[in-house]
């Protein structure tokens, strides 16, 4: 309000306060897309369409795509199963696999993604090649992708390209992987790309609506009923601190629970 703290600065002692960490993939600091933009040849940071709308999760951008996850939420309820499982969301918007596909071509985020991949590269389509097709996939076109971001889209232009050369493989309509495919408006330039980006971040617009967003992810839209009328339930083995491993006995079960937060992503604490 004060103008005395960036946004970014902001959200990294936020993302502090609820436990997430560079050093750990699993509770890595979550950022937002900020920009629902990737196809413009210049970046007008003065038009609200130009952004994400920071008070929807990243599930419920679409009407049409909210709507199916709503209809999942509603369709567990009237089913037989397991009730516990209720949720829109079986998958999360920030897990050790999605940070080391951001930074895989960077060291030592390349090796943990190979080893989170059983020792190799992911197939080319499914590789983070483009910010474009990216934020298509998660904001509209795959049902299991709800993905946000990390810090690094917002200050390291240096992931953005292969400078490692790394052969990450060919696509199917034979596009050979190599750097990051960046929007119109960065010009093919990393560094530009950054330098707007984090503009954006830092942009009146973001700053009027940014407490939207972590009301969402670090705030009482996190869970309970104000999280079921956001569209913002996630499977119940994501809300690590709200689950008593210690009262569960059987060995099987806990190591599934656990297994389940370390491959796909753990809630930050309430802050």
């Amino acid at each position: 309000q004060k103008r005395e703290i960036s946004n970014f600065d902001y959200l990294m002692y936020l993302n502090t306060l609820a436990g997430r960490s560079y050093n750990d993939y699993m509770q890595y600091p979550v950022f937002p897309w900020v920009l629902a933009d990737y196809h413009s040849e210049t970046l007008n940071l003065t038009d609200p369409h130009t952004f994400r709308d920071l008070s929807k999760p990243m599930g419920a951008q679409t009407v049409e795509r909210k709507q199916k996850f709503v209809q999942r939420f509603n369709e567990v309820e009237k089913s037989e199963g397991d009730l516990s499982a209720q949720c829109h969301y079986c998958t999360h918007y920030s897990s050790a696999i999605i940070v080391a596909s951001y930074l895989v071509r960077m060291e030592p985020f390349t090796q943990t993604f190979c080893s989170l991949q059983g020792g190799s590269f992911d197939v080319a389509d499914r590789m983070f090649h483009s910010v474009k097709s990216t934020w298509e996939s998660a904001s509209r076109d795959n049902m299991s992708d709800v993905r946000e971001l990390t810090p690094e889209f917002f200050y390291l232009p240096e992931f953005l390209t292969n400078a490692n050369h790394f052969e990450l493989g060919c696509m199917q309509d034979g596009t050979v992987l190599g750097d990051v495919q960046l929007p119109p408006w960065a010009d093919g330039d990393p560094h530009k790309f950054i330098f707007l980006h984090r503009q954006a971040l830092e942009s009146d617009y973001v700053s009027a609506h940014l407490h939207r967003w972590i009301d969402l992810i670090f705030g009482h839209k996190q869970h309970g009923s104000a999280a079921v009328e956001a569209v913002n339930t996630y499977h119940p083995y994501f809300y690590g601190d709200k689950m008593d491993l210690n009262s569960i006995k059987d060995p099987l079960i806990k190591g599934t629970i656990l297994g389940f937060i370390s491959n796909f992503g753990q809630i930050p604490k309430q802050v």
